[in-house]
């Protein structure tokens, strides 16, 4: 695909990370497979089995109380919680964390393009640093200036962004916005930044 009818009167694009860049299940996935296995040395339950129920919940209905869930099925006590909760900061991952390939070709023409890249993350900051971690970026990592809404105010707040322009001395109709959320599309109208879905570059 051409991304230069997307990017060629911009000077930097703002991408976010989570479903933006790569598919956070493949993180989230992983997390509830460490888990498993540590109920397995922990509580001798059957890792297979805890696994195999928290990948259909998470199909079926999302992260949100998964623990619970979880927990109520196997018996897992509550204690546990913050041992989950803790994976989700540090877990060292069996796979890294691949970039869509369509993303990593707009990336990569980005940087051919010598367009500034500013990766806008949501989120617990200490998470998202491990997700970036242990992402496979073929070399693009350097070319990306990193900054976490949470150190601001949450979005639709613009603080993060007017924060960004003051820094890096650009303007607003500059900026190009890759999103996937309708929280992202509101946050880029709000402030009067240009926005486009990542569903259209997948």
């Amino acid at each position: 695909m051409a991304f230069e009818e997307y990017i060629k009167d911009k000077k930097a694009i703002v991408l976010g990370l989570d479903n933006v860049l790569y598919p956070e299940k493949d993180y989230l996935l992983q997390v509830y497979y460490l888990f498993s296995e540590f109920m397995a040395y922990s509580e001798q339950l059957d890792s297979s089995k805890i696994i195999e129920f928290m990948q259909a919940e998470f199909v079926a209905n999302g992260s949100e109380g998964i623990f619970e869930k979880a927990s109520s099925k196997f018996n897992i006590p509550d204690k546990y919680k913050a041992n989950f909760s803790l994976l989700h900061q540090n877990a060292r991952l069996p796979l890294k964390l691949l970039l869509f390939k369509q993303m990593l070709s707009f990336l990569q023409e980005l940087v051919v393009e010598r367009k500034t890249i500013f990766l806008l993350v949501d989120g617990d900051p200490k998470q998202q640093i491990n997700k970036i971690k242990q992402t496979e970026w073929h070399g693009l990592e350097k070319y990306l200036k990193v900054y976490f809404t949470e150190e601001f105010e949450p979005k639709p707040s613009s603080k993060s962004i007017n924060f960004i322009l003051n820094e890096n001395k650009v303007k607003i109709d500059e900026l190009l916005m890759l999103g996937i959320s309708d929280l992202d599309r509101d946050f880029a109208s709000k402030i009067g930044m240009e926005f486009l879905s990542v569903a259209k570059l997948l």
